[in-house]
């Protein structure tokens, strides 16, 4: 049989929050278009990340990318650090 493992999601965004061990929440924007009113509009969607080395502070720019559940809401994991 031949496994093929699937694309995973890769993510950048903010960290917003470092206050948990080995957690960071990141905030990821993305433009959406009004349903009505046919502007752009900024959307957010915050992620709880795995960051096992705790070396990403609030405000870094952040890469992330998706993985097996590693608690009741992490699903993410940390990459690197952009900036």
């Amino acid at each position: 049989m031949d496994k093929k493992r699937t694309v995973r999601k890769v993510r950048t965004g903010t960290v917003v929050s470092d206050k948990m061990q080995k957690t960071i929440i990141v905030r990821v924007v993305r433009l959406a278009k009004h349903p009505r009113y046919n502007r752009i509009i900024k959307r957010y969607n915050k992620f709880k990340v795995h960051d096992e080395e705790n070396k990403a502070k609030v405000g870094n720019l952040v890469k992330i990318i998706e993985t097996r559940p590693l608690s009741k809401d992490k699903r993410w994991r940390l990459v690197e650090i952009l900036k």
